[in-house]
C-alpha cells in the first residue's frame, strides 16, 4: 500500500545476524548524539514536542489539580524504567537468550524507547478523551477506524511528527516501531484473517459486545499507516504470528500494567480519595465468606453489587470467563490477602500527611511491589492467544488483577469523577465542532491555524491514495465508503481535526475553546497549537 509521503528505508548499521540487521532499518542520523540506532530512537522520542506535551495530559485526574498526581509524562517515564528493568533481567538470563533471539530479540534500548513512546497519542483528559474522540470520529466524520490512543501513537512516530531527518515521523527503527504496537492490527482492515476472527481472539481484538460490526475494541494502527505497520513487522515474519506482539512490545505492555497498578493507587491515597474503610470492607468481606459469595447465582450477585465483597466476586467470575488459561481460585484468594495486608492494612491504614514517614511508606510499597512483579516475569515460547510471549507468573498476575480492581472500583467508578469527566467530554465535543465549522467557513479558510491546514493536506493525500488503490480500507461498519472527491476531503478534514485536538494538552484544549467561543480577550500565543 502506498501513500504519497516519504517512506522509511535503508540499512546502514553493520550486520551481526540477519534478524538483528533487519530490525535496524536505518543507522543513526548525522544530528543524533547516540551511535546506537536504538538509543538514537529514544533520544528522538524524548526530544519530540509530542513527548513534552504529555506533562500536560491527564493520567486519571486532570494535571491542573494537584501537583502530586502523575501525568502522562511521569507515567511514561516510570513505564520506561520498569520496562528496561524487565528487559535487562531477561537478557541477562543465558538460558533465555536463544529463545529471545529466535522470537526476534529483546533489546533494553528498544524496550525503553517503545515505553517512552507508547502514550504519545493520548489526547487531552486521558481515556475519557479517547472515548469522546472515537465516538466523534466515527459518527460525525465517518472515519472507519475512528480514534484509538495506541494507533494515534503509531501515527505520530511514523507520520505527523516531523522531527525525523525525512520530515515524516521520527524515522525510527523497525524494532522500535514494532515494539510500540501493543495491539498489532487495525480496527477493521488488514490482511485476512483479522485476529478478531480467531476462535479465542487476542486481548483487545474482539469487538465490543454492545457495538457489533465496529471492529476490534483495541488496535494500534489506522488504515493510513498500514504500510508502516507492515514494514515494522517484516523482520518478525515467520518468527511470531502476525497478530502477536513482539517480545519487546510484550515487555512494554507488562511494564505499563505494573506502573498503572501501583502508581495510580499511590496518587489517590495521597489526595485522600482512596480510603481505607471501603477498600478494607470489600476485600475483608470477600475473604471472610468466599464460599458464600461463590454460591450466589449471577442475578443475586448483581442485584446488590455495591454491598462489600460482591464486586470482588464479580471480578473472580469475569476472570474465569475471560482468562481461563491463567485464573486459579487459590491464587486469586492469596492475591486478595496480600493486597489487603500490604496495601489496605499497611499503606491505606495511615492517612497521608506529607511527612517523612508517609513518603517512606510510599517508597517501600512502590519499590517492593515493582521489584516483586518484575522478578515474576518469564517467557513462554508458545503462549495462549490472550497473552504475549512475556508474562507475569501466576501469583503476580492475580495480584495485578486485584490491584487494578481496587483502582477501578474505588477511583474510576466514583460519581464525583464521573461528574468531572462529563464536563470534559462536553468541552472536547464543542472544540471539535468549532474547528470543523472553521474548516467549512470559506471566508476564513486562509486564516486557519497553519498546523491544522498542514494536517488537512497530509490526510487528503493519504485518503486520496487509499481511495484510488485500496478503497476497501475506507469502508466502515455501515458498509459504505466515501463518495468521490468530496467524500475523501470530508474524511481528510475529519482526521485532521481529530489529529489536531488529540495533540493538545488539557489546558490548551480548554483555552482554545475559550478563545473560539469569544469568552477571553487574551491574545493567543501558543505556537505549538497555531
Amino acid at each position: 500500500m502506498s501513500v504519497p509521503r516519504p517512506k522509511l528505508c535503508g540499512m546502514s548499521e553493520p550486520a551481526d545476524t540477519p534478524a538483528r540487521e533487519a530490525r535496524r532499518d536505518r543507522g543513526a542520523g548525522a544530528a543524533d548524539l547516540a551511535t546506537s540506532p536504538y538509543r538514537a530512537d529514544r533520544d528522538r522520542i524524548v526530544a519530540s514536542p509530542f513527548f513534552a506535551r504529555l506533562g500536560g495530559v491527564t493520567q486519571v485526574v486532570s494535571v491542573s489539580g494537584s501537583g502530586l498526581l502523575h501525568n502522562r509524562l511521569t507515567h511514561s517515564l516510570k513505564v520506561a524504567q520498569v520496562a528496561r528493568a524487565i528487559a535487562e533481567r531477561l537478557a541477562a538470563d543465558a538460558d533465555l537468550v536463544p529463545l529471545l533471539d529466535k522470537l526476534g530479540g529483546c533489546d533494553p534500548d528498544v524496550v525503553e524507547a517503545a515505553a517512552l513512546a507508547h502514550d504519545l497519542g493520548h489526547p487531552p483528559f486521558g481515556h475519557l478523551g479517547e472515548q469522546v474522540l472515537d465516538r466523534i470520529a466515527r459518527h460525525r466524520f465517518a472515519l472507519p477506524d475512528g480514534f484509538e490512543g495506541n494507533a494515534q501513537s503509531f501515527r505520530i512516530i511514523t507520520t505527523t511528527d516531523t522531527r525525523g531527518p525525512r520530515a515524516a515521523g521520527l524515522d525510527l527503527t523497525a524494532a522500535v516501531r514494532a515494539a510500540v504496537l501493543k495491539y498489532p492490527w487495525a480496527r477493521l482492515a488488514g490482511a485476512p484473517p483479522h485476529p478478531s476472527a480467531l476462535p479465542d481472539p487476542p486481548r483487545g481484538a474482539a469487538e465490543p459486545k454492545d457495538a457489533p460490526g465496529t471492529g476490534s475494541s483495541k488496535f494500534s494502527v489506522y488504515v493510513t499507516e498500514l504500510d508502516d505497520h507492515a514494514g515494522a513487522r517484516l523482520p518478525f515474519a515467520g518468527r511470531i504470528p502476525d497478530w502477536q506482539q513482539t517480545v519487546e512490545a510484550s515487555v512494554m505492555d507488562n511494564a505499563d500494567d505494573i506502573a498503572y497498578a501501583i502508581h495510580d493507587l499511590e496518587d489517590f491515597h495521597r489526595i485522600g480519595v482512596l480510603q481505607h474503610a471501603p477498600v478494607s470492607a470489600e476485600l475483608g468481606q470477600w475473604e471472610a465468606d468466599r464460599a458464600g459469595f461463590a454460591a450466589l447465582d449471577d442475578a443475586a450477585l448483581r442485584s446488590d453489587e455495591r454491598r462489600p465483597g460482591r464486586s470482588l466476586e464479580v471480578l473472580r467470575r469475569r476472570l474465569h470467563a475471560r482468562d481461563s488459561w491463567m485464573v486459579d481460585d487459590d491464587a486469586f484468594g492469596e492475591a486478595v490477602s496480600r493486597v489487603r495486608a500490604e496495601l489496605v492494612d499497611s499503606l491505606l491504614a495511615v492517612p497521608f500527611d506529607g511527612s517523612v514517614d508517609a513518603e517512606q511508606a510510599f517508597g517501600r510499597f512502590s519499590s517492593g511491589w515493582t521489584a516483586r512483579l518484575v522478578a515474576g516475569m518469564h517467557v513462554l515460547p508458545d503462549p495462549p492467544t490472550r497473552s504475549g510471549h512475556v508474562l507475569l507468573g501466576r501469583t503476580q498476575w492475580h495480584e495485578v488483577q486485584v490491584l487494578k480492581f481496587v483502582h477501578r472500583r474505588f477511583v474510576l467508578l466514583r460519581p464525583d469523577l464521573a461528574l468531572y469527566q462529563r464536563g470534559q467530554a462536553r468541552l472536547l465535543t464543542k472544540l471539535v465542532e468549532a474547528l470543523d465549522q472553521w474548516l467549512d467557513d470559506r471566508f476564513e479558510a486562509d486564516r486557519l491555524p497553519r498546523r491544522l491546514n498542514d494536517l488537512v493536506e497530509l490526510a487528503h493525500a493519504e485518503y486520496s491514495a487509499l481511495a484510488a488503490d485500496h478503497p476497501e480500507t475506507l469502508i466502515g461498519a455501515t458498509g459504505e465508503g466515501p463518495a468521490g472527491r468530496s467524500g475523501v476531503l470530508a474524511l481528510a478534514r475529519g482526521r485532521a481535526v481529530i489529529d489536531f485536538v488529540a495533540s493538545l494538552t488539557d489546558t490548551q484544549a480548554a483555552s482554545l475553546l475559550e478563545a473560539l467561543s469569544g469568552r477571553t480577550a487574551q491574545p493567543w500565543s501558543d505556537t505549538f497549537v497555531l
